[in-house]
């Protein structure tokens, strides 16, 4: 019987084999080859400093990436800037194949989230990337990177910050063009590569450069490389994104610190008053409260309605691995919670806690709140939506600090601060040229390709929607349990390998 199994295995894996297409199986080959310099290439920009209001280390950055696609052999290289001075440019290059009847843009952002390297493990910094024997940040399973020649096991993972977000994006789609063209072969449609630098603060200046630069992002279609792959571990497709905006809520107690034992019960304080206020934006089955929050959402097609119901079910294994029992949202699952806008505290600060509390009642409390947007919100709306609750509340609301004149005159102050944002998009499913990339993928995929929507996570995609009149479509690559956007981000090897595959199949597409 175990003879039978493993006949049975080794059958099913030899007809995935067969199931590759050649030219995949000669873009893996060289990838075999060349992942120890591909690897010491992806350390070498990993060690840069990201953060888009570093100008300096920003410009250190395209210009790596810019010598990493020269080395390629990638045509037209060039950074495309803003008009705004100093804002952080996109690297560009394009290569033109003879005969093409097609023009696909890659996309990917070259910058990352800010960091706290004080919240990295023992033995781990954003920006000294380390291999790692396993899972988590353990500074005892850190492993130098094997010489050439010596195998890569392809669960080690690189900790780094921009290692999953997303300057792996970009490595995969670089890695992929060489592969084909060092395994002998060429695209079958003309490449261009778009390498963002300010996504995670918002790509405030984009749209200067969609609007500056229309002949070169002229395309057929977008792939956008970024974001976890389904946490089934499956290859994953979206069609869409949520949109993104930020607020910061200011609430006031008194102008200076005070004993809280001589003036608690009196003394209005703020850290309530901000409990309080936030709780008052959600019930107890996590619906956001505030009035109109979901009045404009655009319903699901039944195509996309389909396409949820067939994805992988994952729920159980998330509340294991995240260790809770009930979703905050009552009713839902997760990828359906994800078609409906959210409201979420990415922070709150008023006194100390813990070990540096002190009795006092401090003077103001903050909130920084991370509003997701789906199809048919505008982020503007959405924040006057907030503000209007607010009020409702009995605030009186300001963009400053208030004055010893509105302290007298108002009980309740609000300082409220709207940040740039932009708006969901979703793709049609039905779009050709779509469908056409679904199918591409699907030849590297060794399991189920899973297909959704939209992702839960924001890209400025409307503003390629907008500006370019583009059509878009997302094929992430990282682990889903990268730390993205935190401490310890990480990405795994397979992941990597398995986004060079995927980038080289779309390039190959007829």
């Amino acid at each position: 019987m175990k003879k039978l199994c493993f006949l049975f295995s080794l059958c099913l894996y030899s007809l995935q084999i067969l199931a590759q297409p050649p030219a995949i199986e000669k873009v893996r080959k060289l990838r075999q080859e060349k992942e120890h310099e591909w690897l010491n290439e992806f350390i070498q920009l990993l060690a840069i400093p990201n953060e888009a209001s570093d100008a300096y280390n920003i410009q250190r950055n395209a210009s790596l990436i810019m010598d990493m696609m020269r080395k390629r052999n990638i045509q037209d290289v060039k950074l495309l800037s803003p008009a705004t001075k100093d804002a952080p440019p996109a690297v560009y290059g394009e290569i033109k194949v003879p005969g093409a009847v097609k023009t696909i843009i890659f996309y990917a952002h070259y910058d990352g989230q800010p960091v706290d390297p004080t919240k990295w493990a023992k033995g781990f910094q954003p920006f000294t990337p380390v291999l790692v024997n396993g899972k988590t940040a353990d500074a005892e399973k850190i492993i130098p990177l094997p010489p050439a020649g010596s195998p890569v096991n392809e669960d080690w993972r690189i900790f780094a910050r921009g290692a999953s977000d997303d300057k792996g994006g970009v490595m995969s789609i670089l890695w992929a063009y060489e592969a084909i063209v060092k395994s002998g072969q060429l695209p079958n449609c003309n490449v261009k590569f778009f390498f963002e630098g300010e996504e995670e603060a918002g790509s405030g200046h984009l749209q200067e450069i969609l609007l500056k630069y229309p002949n070169e992002l002229k395309s057929d279609i977008w792939v956008i490389s970024d974001g976890p792959v389904h946490q089934s571990g499956n290859k994953l497709i979206c069609f869409g994104v949520r949109g993104d905006a930020n607020m910061d809520i200011t609430v006031y107690g008194p102008t200076r610190p005070l004993h809280s034992g001589h003036y608690g019960n009196w003394v209005p304080n703020p850290a309530l008053m901000m409990a309080k206020l936030l709780a008052s934006m959600k019930d107890e089955k996590g619906k956001v409260t505030i009035k109109g929050f979901y009045d404009d959402v655009t319903p699901l097609s039944p195509a996309e309605k389909a396409a949820i119901a067939n994805m992988p079910k994952v729920d159980e294994q998330m509340k294991n691995e995240l260790g809770f029992i009930k979703p905050e949202m009552d009713g839902y699952s997760l990828q359906e919670s994800l078609m409906l806008p959210s409201l979420n505290i990415n922070g709150m600060q008023s006194a100390n806690a813990g070990k540096l509390a002190a009795n006092v009642i401090p003077t103001i409390a903050m909130v920084t709140l991370d509003l997701r947007l789906v199809k048919g919100n505008d982020y503007e709306v959405q924040q006057q939506r907030v503000t209007d609750h607010i009020k409702a509340q009995g605030y009186y609301v300001t963009d400053k600090d208030p004055t010893a004149e509105e302290r007298k005159q108002y009980p309740k102050i609000a300082k409220v601060i709207k940040y740039d944002g932009y708006n969901a998009q979703r793709t049609p499913m039905d779009l050709p040229i779509a469908k056409e990339v679904v199918e591409a993928v699907r030849t590297t995929a060794n399991g189920t390709l899973v297909i959704v929507p939209s992702l839960g996570g924001s890209l400025p995609l409307y503003k390629f929607e907008k500006y370019l009149k583009a059509n878009t479509i997302s094929v992430p690559i990282a682990n889903h349990d990268n730390n993205q956007h935190a401490e310890n981000e990480n990405i795994r090897i397979k992941n990597l390998w398995n986004g060079v595959e995927t980038m080289a199949a779309i390039m190959l597409m007829k």
